[in-house]
């Protein structure tokens, strides 16, 4: 009933990529990273249905209060930390595991003795430039952390790499030696690789891994790597109108496309009011009925037109597939200038969503 656009959640497909990351780093213990809405997926669905993860990765403690209302009780990692003081009694009450990675957050600590002891990451710089310590300050605050009443023994150490999924192999190296010395001597558990890094950098899993985009059925490589991993999102909707139209008419704002001959366009109920890219390119891949019908002109708030010339029997009602089973989210990524990561966590929530259990 209602309008046809909507998400399909495969949770058969989330287990069977929770297992590849076991399966790629077997020694390590897994922080599935649920942040941003579950990555577009529904943050407490995504948990709930991962009850065999060792812990969850969130950006703040808004996620984190989302995992415990729901019934969440795993350790839950706020990876930016904590954003000012008040936050720090809450986050002990509801066990919350914190990412340090500014001496504001030390501070915060040392100036909260009586606080219930929470649990940390030391976040170490060793060259994405965003957050956390520069090497050198490591030791320096991580003897801080330890005289603290209020942080838990040992201390996590973690880093993040900033091109794991390119071919800057150098730079990646130089991070992972970067990390082990600057925690040269230190106790704790550590934590370096991303969803790239557990595929392409098995020697940096150390104690905790962190997947993120590859649980939801995507490469951090484009197709290169995405044999093994099925997608968990598939984006669907319907043709609701079809028109003939003459050579050299335009179709949709802005006249940006012109047919070429007397040919079908399908008009399909989705556009950027639902989160598929405005300005995708012309020829953006499409399914409709399982074959590729490219996109033509420009979309628009609710709806996008399509190229039926290698679909002469579509009808209105014909599925569409904008990405998933068939039609890689890397695929429409590439083509767009843009990402997996964006597409999946930009669909709003007129968008109606389906869960499947296999």
């Amino acid at each position: 009933m209602g309008r046809p656009t909507k998400i399909i959640i495969q949770l058969g497909a989330l287990q069977h990529n929770f297992q590849q990351v076991k399966t790629l780093a077997p020694q390590s213990s897994i922080l599935a990273m649920v942040k941003s809405n579950g990555y577009g997926h529904g943050i407490e669905r995504i948990a709930l249905a991962l009850s065999n993860a060792d812990a969850f990765g969130v950006a703040c403690i808004e996620e984190g209060l989302l995992l415990r209302k729901a019934g969440v009780n795993h350790p839950v990692v706020l990876i930016e930390g904590l954003f000012t003081n008040d936050e720090l009694s809450r986050a002990a009450a509801e066990n919350f595991t914190l990412v340090v990675h500014h001496e504001s957050q030390v501070n915060m600590f040392e100036e909260n003795p009586h606080l219930e002891p929470l649990s940390v990451w030391l976040k170490i710089d060793t060259g994405m430039h965003r957050l956390g310590f520069a090497p050198d300050q490591v030791k320096t605050m991580h003897q801080r952390l330890s005289a603290c009443p209020s942080v838990k023994k040992p201390i996590g150490l973690m880093s993040h790499f900033s091109s794991a999924d390119g071919l800057e192999l150098i730079h990646t190296e130089q991070q992972i030696a970067r990390f082990d010395a600057a925690t040269e001597n230190l106790s704790g558990p550590r934590s370096l690789c991303n969803s790239a890094g557990i595929i392409a950098w098995p020697s940096a899993q150390r104690d905790w891994v962190r997947p993120g985009l590859m649980l939801y059925g995507v490469s951090p490589f484009g197709e290169k790597h995405s044999a093994s991993l099925k997608p968990v999102m598939s984006l669907e909707s319907e043709l609701i109108a079809i028109h003939p139209i003459a050579k050299d008419e335009s179709v949709g704002y802005a006249r940006v496309w012109t047919s070429p001959e007397e040919m079908r366009i399908g008009v399909v109920a989705i556009g950027y009011g639902d989160g598929y890219p405005q300005f995708a390119r012309m020829g953006t891949p499409v399914l409709v009925n399982g074959q590729i019908c490219p996109l033509v002109g420009r979309v628009s708030m609710d709806m996008l037109t399509v190229d039926l010339r290698t679909q002469p029997t579509a009808k209105v009602g014909d599925p569409v597939v904008l990405w998933g089973k068939g039609l890689p989210v890397e695929k429409v990524a590439e083509g767009n200038h843009t990402s997996a990561y964006e597409l999946l966590t930009r669909i709003t929530q007129r968008v109606k969503v389906v869960v499947a259990s296999d």
